[in-house]
């Protein structure tokens, strides 16, 4: 049943979308006509209300997103909840109207009628004062091209056009305020301006510049720089000032003010200090107008990785912030261009696969699993990608985490599937990590200077030890599978060999410790866990083969399938299979179950999966499948990583229809939750997790699919 917003939300899902902007992106009209975009089914968009709007969204860090239905509800929001106030505003015939955010009561807003969420870009569309407007926000995170990828910059486009047959003086305003630049609003910023052939820039940071001074979840960056950039086009000014006092002046005058403020360094909270920028349109007819800027944020050193400051990627030649905007400016014609391919070859593909449903959910998952993560030049200037656990812990480069996360590189950039893994494997293979098991994080966001989870480097409480080597184990197989060969792994041999000797003698009953899922506590006999490490050997089994170790490979793979085998005796529950060994009459989500159909391993048999299926569709909550029969509620990517184990489409449907009613109805207005109440569509925690990148598991099933997107055959 659909959710009581969709309406409002059109995702786009047309295969001639590409030819027209081929067409058109050379002008104007391509902005226009990807505004323009008809939808096919209008009204019928399961999961097509998204729980908040990504607006900015590049890493933990410049994360910005609209926590409602209208942009015109509340200011912006860092994904943390805390005001991070961009404002917009068109001037119609002297009347001022608002189109985000919430500057003043005198200003009324512009009515929202069109809002479409793409994996690249957000399009709000207003009508008001005999005009349409279109505010689209676009943001190239575009895979196989990780320079463009980890940029972080995002276009902010208007089109306006008079849609009363009259002719109309049209002015523009947007400002951010310092707010986007600090922790917490109480510390104080300076401001500067200049210009990069062409491109004017304003930059606002922080007096104190405590460049990685301190690492955290609930935190914002209070280093480095967020620079609003406005490029040549339709005449435009620029000030640093009083957020409210350049708001009146647009309201009242259709202007701003003409000298920056120099009463600096000023708590950011001090009247507001803000990037303001004011465009003329001039006089405007049925033929759109339009105007753009480009906020970015230069954080300069990016991440701590073992004492070392790294590099964000896109700095690692040497690149400096005016660098940045002279790129993004002259490419932003064919970078739209590729986005608007990329976006439309992602979601048929998934309509395809997974239903109209599946490729909404894919939409609004894209930028969130990208922007959990941060991309930086590692030693060497290595990529290196860094995700955070985002209002869990705060950890970063948490193993359990990018497993989860790993299906949507898998798909569509291997490069970044191994810059996941990378920092990882550096860092077990250093003489401080002791133990014969994988770690299970690097640090604290942003500081990867060794783990802090449970017993971090000095005993073995609290650990994760056999879902960790188990799920290093299977994302290398993967890269393996998707190279073609085991070149990359090389080095990391020596680690590998050790956490399958590891899962060989403790994987198959594990003993009485935590899983990823470590919010249900310590459980001995964990089927779930138990499959993972089954078919992490047969990944291990499956890399001998491709190293040539013919021995060990079928050592590997026979254990597996004995191991397998004993699985299903001491799991089987009648007419499913058991949370524990030893605990009759319990069931669980087997997740980890989906690499024996993905991988083509032939361990389990497609009987046990369609038990575990027909069981399923007997436990669902109006929102959802629970993860298993201790409590109702449930992870967002588990369940489409459980769906995924069905042999049938009716049967993915089943099991999926729920958690698009869950994000169409879920009253909490905040990022894409990864664990909420299947029986209320209520968040029980999580928030804007990188693991949502695991929702994108559905289209690994498919080889027409992986081939087109260059993965494994």
């Amino acid at each position: 049943m659909a959710g009581p917003f969709l309406k409002r939300l059109e995702f786009i899902v047309t295969r001639f979308v590409g030819l027209f902007v081929s067409l058109f992106v050379g002008s104007v009209a391509a902005v226009g006509f990807l505004c323009g975009w008809a939808v096919a089914q209008a009204g019928e968009n399961p999961a097509g209300r998204p729980p908040a709007v990504p607006l900015v969204v590049h890493d933990p860090y410049f994360s910005i997103w609209s926590f409602g239905d209208r942009l015109t509800d509340d200011w912006p929001r860092h994904w943390t909840g805390r005001v991070q106030a961009m404002c917009g505003m068109v001037r119609v015939d002297g009347t001022a109207f608002r189109v985000m955010g919430l500057p003043s009561p005198d200003i009324p807003a512009m009515k929202q009628t069109g809002l479409r969420v793409l994996p690249t870009r957000t399009i709000y569309e207003f009508e008001g004062g005999g005009v349409k407007v279109g505010l689209t926000f676009f943001s190239p995170v575009l895979p196989k091209d990780l320079d463009v990828l980890s940029r972080p910059l995002t276009y902010i486009v208007w089109e306006v056009r008079s849609i009363d047959g009259l002719t109309h003086a049209v002015q523009v305003y947007f400002d951010n305020t310092a707010e986007l630049a600090v922790n917490e609003p109480q510390q104080r910023v300076v401001w500067d301006r200049g210009s990069a052939d062409g491109v004017i820039w304003m930059r606002m940071g922080t007096e104190e510049q405590p460049v990685l001074a301190a690492s955290g979840d609930d935190r914002r960056i209070d280093w480095g720089y967020v620079y609003t950039a406005v490029p040549q086009g339709v005449p435009f000014r620029t000030v640093l000032a009083d957020a409210g006092k350049a708001r009146e002046a647009f309201r009242t005058e259709g202007d701003i003010p003409r000298a920056d403020e120099k009463d600096q360094p000023r708590r950011a909270d001090n009247r507001w200090p803000a990037a303001v920028c004011c465009f003329d349109l001039g006089e405007v007819a049925d033929t759109a107008k339009t105007c753009r800027l480009m906020p970015a944020y230069d954080d300069i050193f990016s991440i701590q990785y073992f004492g070392e400051n790294l590099r964000p990627y896109w700095r690692r030649n040497g690149w400096e912030a005016e660098d940045l905007l002279r790129a993004a400016d002259r490419e932003y014609a064919s970078l739209l261009q590729r986005a608007a391919a990329f976006d439309e070859q992602l979601l048929a593909e998934a309509e395809g696969v997974g239903g109209r449903g599946y490729a909404n959910l894919l939409a609004l998952s894209y930028r969130q699993a990208v922007g959990g993560h941060k991309l930086a030049a590692g030693p060497g200037g290595k990529p290196m990608l860094f995700s955070k656990e985002c209002f869990s812990n705060g950890c970063i480069g948490t193993v359990d985490v990018l497993y989860p996360a790993s299906p949507i590189f898998m798909l569509l950039d291997n490069d970044l599937l191994k810059a996941t893994v990378t920092p990882v494997f550096e860092y077990a293979a250093m003489p401080r990590w002791t133990f014969p098991f994988a770690p299970h994080d690097l640090g604290q966001y942003p500081l990867a200077n060794g783990q802090v989870y449970g017993g971090r480097e000095h005993s073995e409480e609290n650990q994760m030890p056999v879902e960790e080597s188990g799920n290093m184990i299977i994302v290398a197989y993967v890269i393996a599978r998707n190279d073609g060969d085991t070149a990359y792994l090389e080095p990391y041999r020596p680690l590998l060999e050790t956490w399958a000797e590891y899962l060989k003698a403790k994987g198959l009953d594990p003993e009485n410790q935590l899983c990823t899922d470590d919010f249900t506590g310590h459980l001995a006999h964990n089927a779930n866990l138990s499959a993972k490490a089954i078919v992490a050997l047969a990944c291990f089994g499956k890399l001998c083969e491709m190293w040539g170790s013919a021995a060990e490979a079928e050592e590997y793979l026979s254990l597996a399938k004995s191991y397998a085998k004993q699985w299903v005796e001491q799991a089987d529950d009648g007419d499913h299979f058991r949370l524990a060994f030893d605990k009759p009459g319990t069931w669980s989500q087997k997740y980890n179950l989906v690499w024996d159909r993905l991988l083509g391993l032939d361990l389990f048999g497609p009987e046990v999966r369609a038990k575990e299926i027909a069981y399923y569709k007997g436990q669902l909550q109006p929102y959802g499948l629970p993860l298993d029969n201790r409590s109702l509620f449930t992870k967002t990517d588990w369940q489409v990583w459980t769906a995924t184990l069905a042999d049938e489409r009716a049967d993915f449907e089943t099991l999926m229809n729920p958690v698009y009613r869950f994000v169409d109805e879920t009253p909490d207005r905040i990022p894409l939750t990864d664990w909420y109440w299947t029986d209320s569509a209520k968040v029980r925690g999580f928030r804007a997790r990188p693991v949502i990148g695991g929702v994108f598991i559905k289209m690994l099933e498919s080889p027409d699919v992986r081939r087109r997107f260059g993965a494994w055959k």
